[in-house]
């Protein structure tokens, strides 16, 4: 399956390989969205930070060893102003929500590795929403503007 997007009025899809080497295509992707709309430069690099951390995670364990696609898909809203980033992919079925946020407070040599990525992208979205259906990991990113 090749690249390709899907364009509306309201949304855009892009399909895309589940490659780390696909992430400044992701990224223009989303961020042709947010210019379109004159999005604020803090929100855009809040989205940027969420958007690049979600990415490489689906790149890095969705299909390991195998390779797959992944869906994004940017949608904008109205009233009130707001945008969403859901991805969605066909790899091993996996809840970032499930699980627990690392203690922070905890000495970093005392911490366990990973985690922190989710948690950042939690703090920085205003909701993030996960279901497992039809086959499909379903991630969704939202953002007030």
């Amino acid at each position: 399956m090749e690249e390709h997007a899907v364009m509306d009025a309201k949304n855009e899809e892009l399909v895309i390989e589940a490659e780390k080497e696909n992430l400044d295509r992701v990224m223009a992707f989303v961020n042709s969205r947010l210019e379109s709309i004159c999005c604020p430069p803090d929100a855009q690099i809040q989205i940027d930070i969420a958007v690049e951390e979600i990415f490489i995670n689906i790149a890095s364990y969705a299909y390991a060893p195998d390779k797959g696609h992944v869906t994004v898909r940017v949608e904008i809203f109205n009233d009130p102003m707001m945008v969403t980033i859901t991805f969605m992919d066909h790899g091993v079925p996996f809840d970032p929500l499930a699980r627990k946020d690392p203690d922070v407070n905890l000495p970093i040599n005392v911490r366990n590795i990973g985690g922190l990525g989710i948690f950042m992208t939690k703090k920085l979205m205003d909701d993030m929403q996960y279901t497992y259906w039809d086959g499909r990991n379903i991630l969704t990113l939202k953002k007030k503007l």
